[in-house]
């Protein structure tokens, strides 16, 4: 895909509006529209921006900042404008700051440093995510309700899983749009669903998580749902979470695969391991970067709370799955949707590296089910906890130098101010359960 291929679609499709999309350090898409008399300047790289409205980006003295298109990222999206016929198409952008250099604050930006980093080790990375996401009902003004629109579980089909034709509809979409989707099912909880697509280049998946995350909002409107990926939205039933299937390639074999050991694990894959769980701590910090984050993250929902790995067994952090060759992979457990995908993936590969840098041997894996685990025995196994709130998290991420050094200085301080304000607004707040336990109590 190059610039002259690009208007020649714009110009066969009618194509009349773009939007040119860029993460913020939150993980929240923007974009800006433009018609299809622009693009050529888009693509030229001569469209500006005021940057200090986004947040973490820059101050207002320092606030012109240029969009650049990535061609590989143009996509005509399956759906025509209302009213007319013609379509719209978007762009992925990186970021230039006002000097026309690369902007140390774009998440997008961070994984590529990254990404840098491992193929100067000779190695690239691939990912395999499996999001999950809530479909709930919207009251008569289309604001969203905590009605689900399903009593069904686990692999349940219709007429018990009502939500199977938005779910079809997503994955029709994203079809369209080139994903190559694994698997698409109903999840444990009412109202729950998850859809796995194929893994990709790390750069390419974290485009992909965002564009999936548009596609299934976009599609579950069109049904008359508001689909979320916050983590835990109903007390009671498991929350949402982003499990990501991890491997090394390296010369166009899996690092992570060796014949010859009993296991059929290389070295490189247990130092990987290792060097995650050694910054799992603030590790968490981005990859389950919100307050409702860590209701999830607790006992008796399936979610990992303990820094710990298996080959079979579902409740440490890291899974092996038992597939061996070139799909030999880790699944990272404790990460969930509402992740910045670019800086998630980024703190992970980064933390992996060290470990590989420094041959950090993981302790023996855990085939127990460490749930039913006192805490004598978990301390036996030198089993830790994941941090049980965002400001422990963002604490043990400030403690971190290896991790910062993934985000960079810009990112790292702009993220942890914006989670230090959201946990203090939390903190200050009086909830409704408060007043249900004490009001009359006390």
């Amino acid at each position: 895909m190059d610039k002259n291929t690009i208007l020649k679609i714009v110009a066969e499709q009618n194509v009349r509006f773009i939007h040119l999309q860029f993460t913020d350090i939150l993980g929240v898409m923007k974009s800006i529209s433009i018609t299809d008399d622009q693009l050529e300047k888009a693509l030229d790289g001569e469209l500006m921006f005021d940057g200090s409205s986004i947040e973490g980006f820059v101050r207002i003295e320092e606030s012109d900042m240029y969009l650049i298109p990535d061609p590989e990222t143009f996509l005509v999206l399956p759906w025509t404008n209302p009213g007319s016929n013609s379509k719209t198409a978007r762009i992925i952008c990186d970021i230039n700051d006002s000097d026309n250099q690369p902007f140390t604050g774009s998440p997008r930006y961070a994984l590529k440093k990254m990404l840098e980093e491992a193929a100067q080790m000779g190695y690239t990375m691939y990912v395999g995510p499996e999001p999950e996401f809530f479909m709930f009902h919207v009251d008569e003004d289309g604001s969203p309700t905590l009605k689900t629109n399903d009593k069904a579980g686990y692999f349940d089909l219709p007429p018990v899983d009502k939500g199977e034709n938005a779910r079809r509809d997503m994955v029709e979409t994203l079809q369209k749009l080139g994903f190559e989707i694994e698997a698409a099912h109903h999840e444990v909880a009412p109202g729950q669903h998850e859809i796995d697509f194929k893994y990709q280049d790390a750069s390419k998946t974290a485009d992909n998580i965002m564009t999936f995350r548009i596609v299934v909002r976009t599609v579950a409107q069109q049904h008359g749902l508001h689909a979320t990926f916050m983590p835990k939205p109903l007390f009671g039933v498991a929350g949402s979470g982003m499990h990501l299937h991890i491997s090394l390639f390296k010369n166009g074999e899996n690092a992570f695969y060796d014949a010859d050991d009993p296991e059929g694990l290389s070295d490189t894959c247990r130092y990987f391991i290792a060097g995650v769980m050694k910054h799992a701590r603030a590790i968490t910090a981005i990859t389950n970067p919100t307050v409702n984050s860590y209701k999830r993250l607790v006992p008796g929902y399936e979610a990992p709370i303990y820094i710990a790995w298996s080959h079979r067994n579902r409740s440490p952090l890291i899974r092996v799955p038992a597939r061996r060759g070139i799909g030999t992979r880790i699944e990272v457990r404790s990460p969930d949707p509402t992740c910045n995908p670019y800086l998630g993936l980024a703190v992970i590969l980064k933390a992996g590296l060290e470990g590989i840098k420094n041959r950090e041997k993981p302790l023996p894996p855990v085939d127990r089910n460490i749930y039913e685990m006192n805490l004598a025995d978990r301390k036996l196994n030198n089993i830790e906890s994941l941090p049980e709130n965002l400001y422990e998290a963002i604490s043990e991420l400030n403690r971190d130098e290896v991790i910062q050094q993934a985000l960079g200085q810009h990112i790292h301080s702009r993220f942890c101010y914006a989670k230090i304000k959201e946990w203090e607004n939390y903190s200050s707040r009086v909830y409704q359960w408060e007043i249900d336990e004490y009001l009359e109590k006390f």
